[in-house]
């Protein structure tokens, strides 16, 4: 037999953003759990709105499974003795486990005792593991309320828990569960009674409440697309918005409002970033993508006086934007380049100068990284170089404007419409926004080559200069969001296939910060590191095995290609023949590691096998070194996989003569950096 449970924790209002994972934690440790306990289900789901939690397991089993243990004791020769009797050692372990004597086993020279445990009543184990459960929950942040020694993201205020029919008594945080749930603020604010866990959705919504969160988002989209199409329009609905408005709301109405079509000669991200980022409205576009005089908002409540909620939310816009019209028509009374001399009283970070200083640091790392794309093209690199230490110079001139202070979401977007109104070359603007890219996970990478530039120099810049100060990310802490701008640098490389390496641009980075040799070798030693991290999570995000990934990180200063080898061995190793080709990587690996480079003399070769072995060596290097087909590559290092053990099979390395030893040395130290160039073999684990 089994029942449904409910557990459902009613709180203050729960910032909208911990909701997600709120609500995934609760589902993962309650599964958790109730493994631990032994106790089976059928399923197990999470609902929520801003003031409730809510968990529903159904098909709960009545009890725990039996279970039974068997445990070791001591050899039977100490457990009985040689007539048969059991020892006090016997008795002892037997009394230990609750059996009696005669109930051990006696198995391999030991003797065992068996101890059934049947299962408990799961409405006995709830009343400990429901509350356990709500201490469990990670929580981003937590607060305490009176004088409880208690924590949680906000001060829990009534618990429902039921097992069937019945209440699963417990107090936590002076509430007392029971079968009394509290409706929505305003439209049912009353408290209403939940007979079964199966009733609960529908008990909610009597109550004013869409508790499913996916079923609310359903009502928000068709809701806002509905009124948009009211309006003439389609509205721009970004999933990070959505998100928020769903856990804002307990029942949703959607409802539009307008505004004067005068603030429309403002730039669009103007418009729209007061709208979308300061007031949660969602913009609404016509024909071509065209920004209209209207947006759409949701109401947490019924559809009641919405001419005086749109009438209230138009105010508090019309606000906003007359501040956005006024920032811009005072920034507009100089052009970006005379704001930037602004940045001379900007301090970029403690120690490192001002923001003016750092663009002109922009200005020579972002040639460096031009220099890169346009290599053996000495026309493209002069016009876009020139391009680039523009847009350097121009990058931060938007941060002392009137609407980047006030809409500091703005920044990079602003500079670009400004340079745009000043004249200056598209591309040159199109950086200026694009140095920001990606801005969060997920977001677009730049897409211009002068946008890639610019923004490789700023992450750049950004690790090299708080690494000198000794600000390197540990634990939790990274308040220059330093991880964030390395993940953002390792894709931007690797989505342009760039060959820039990364040893090459710290060093620059370290030329201009004016840092010594010893702290130019740390910083190397540091960033290195660091961005090896990062590259860990974008191989583990594209399904590579552990152990591949501990044979390509062994090098990443060639960030682009990393993927690219790891790739490449991961098929290697899907061949029929990947342990054979492992094991003679790994013969050359071991004893060629810790040998000191040298150059090979064919003069001093004494067999065949070790021609043949360079031999094999020098195609694979070459084919290699042409581009050839991966086909190729790779038949060509099957080669020299056949070459390693027929050479190991016929020579002796650590030879009596010393010339020829270390000519063999120098042979398999050559092969030994070949192959690091691809992977570490000996980092491969084979099954």
């Amino acid at each position: 037999m089994s029942k449904d449970l409910l557990l459902e924790i009613g709180t203050e209002e729960i910032p909208a953003h911990a909701m997600p994972g709120l609500l995934r934690d609760l589902e993962r440790r309650a599964g958790e759990m109730l493994a631990e306990q032994r106790i089976s289900y059928d399923t197990v789901r999470t609902l929520g709105t801003p003031r409730r939690l809510a968990l529903i397991v159904a098909g709960l089993a009545e009890r725990q499974a039996d279970i039974d243990t068997e445990t070791r004791g001591p050899a039977v020769s100490i457990a009985f003795d040689a007539a048969g009797s059991p020892t006090k050692a016997g008795e002892g372990f037997a009394r230990g486990q609750h059996v009696a004597p005669t109930d051990l086993i006696r198995r391999d020279g030991y003797v065992y005792a068996t101890v059934h445990e049947a299962g408990a009543a799961t409405e006995e184990i709830l009343k400990d593991l429901l509350p356990a459960l709500i201490r469990a929950i990670p929580l981003p942040n937590s607060m305490r309320w009176g004088d409880l020694d208690f924590r949680f993201i906000r001060p829990i205020r009534w618990i429902v828990a039921l097992y069937g029919t019945e209440v699963v008594p417990f107090t936590i945080a002076a509430v007392t569960s029971g079968n009394h749930s509290r409706g929505h603020r305003t439209l049912s604010p009353m408290d209403f009674t939940v007979g079964l866990p199966a009733d609960y959705e529908a008990a909610c919504e009597k109550a004013g409440i869409i508790v499913d969160p996916e079923r609310r988002r359903t009502m928000i989209c068709e809701q806002i697309a509905a009124e948009a199409k009211a309006c003439g329009g389609t509205a721009e609905i970004t999933p990070d918005l959505l998100e928020e408005v769903l856990y804002l709301v307990e029942y949703p109405m959607a409802l539009s409002g307008s505004f004067e079509e005068k603030y429309l000669a403002l730039p669009a991200e103007a418009v729209i970033t007061p709208m979308r980022d300061h007031q949660r409205y969602f913009p609404v576009k016509g024909e071509g993508g065209r920004l209209l005089p209207v947006f759409v908002t949701v109401r947490n409540g019924g559809g009641a006086h919405l001419d005086i909620v749109a009438h209230g939310n138009e105010r508090v816009l019309r606000a906003r934007l007359a501040d956005a019209q006024f920032f811009f028509d005072e920034d507009r009374k100089k052009t970006l380049a005379e704001h930037r001399e602004k940045l001379h009283a900007v301090v970029f970070q403690q120690g490192l100068g001002s923001m003016y200083e750092k663009t002109e640091r922009l200005a020579q790392l972002a040639a460096v990284v031009v220099e890169d794309m346009t290599v053996g093209d000495d026309a493209a690199y002069e016009a876009m170089a020139e391009d680039a230490r523009r847009a350097a110079a121009l990058s931060k001139a938007d941060l002392v404007t009137g609407m980047v202070t006030e809409f500091t979401e703005l920044q990079g977007t602003m500079g670009r419409e400004y340079a745009l109104l000043d004249g200056e070359k598209p591309a040159v603007a199109r950086a200026i926004d694009e140095q920001y890219m990606p801005r969060f996970a997920g977001d677009e990478l730049p897409e211009s080559a002068l946008g890639f530039a610019l923004s490789v120099a700023d992450k750049i810049d950004n690790i090299v200069g708080t690494f000198s100060r000794g600000k390197i990310p540990t634990g939790s802490q990274d308040p220059f969001g330093l991880r964030r701008q390395a993940l953002g640098l390792v894709n931007m490389l690797i989505a342009h296939e760039s060959g820039i390496l990364l040893s090459d641009l710290v060093d620059e980075a370290c030329d201009l910060y004016g840092l010594d040799d010893a702290a130019r070798s740390k910083m190397q030693a540091d960033v290195a590191a660091f961005i090896r991290l990062r590259l860990r999570n974008v191989l583990t995000e594209r399904g590579v095995r552990y152990d591949v990934q501990e044979a390509v990180l062994n090098d990443v200063d060639f960030v682009a290609d990393v993927p690219v080898r790891a790739a490449y061995v991961e098929r290697t190793l899907a061949a029929d023949d990947a342990a054979g080709l492992v094991q003679a990587f790994v013969r050359v690996s071991n004893i060629a590691r810790t040998a000191a480079p040298g150059a090979v003399d064919p003069a001093l070769f004494a067999v065949d096998e070790e021609r043949a072995l360079l031999a094999a060596y020098n195609d694979a290097a070459e084919l290699r070194a042409s581009g050839a087909d991966e086909s190729e590559t790779l038949a060509a290092e099957r080669r020299l996989a056949a070459a390693i053990d027929a050479f190991f099979d016929a020579v002796m390395v650590m030879d009596k003569d010393e010339r020829v030893k270390t000519n063999r040395l120098a042979l398999l130290k050559l092969i030994d950096d070949y192959l690091l160039e691809t992977a570490d073999f000996s980092k491969i684990v084979l099954s």
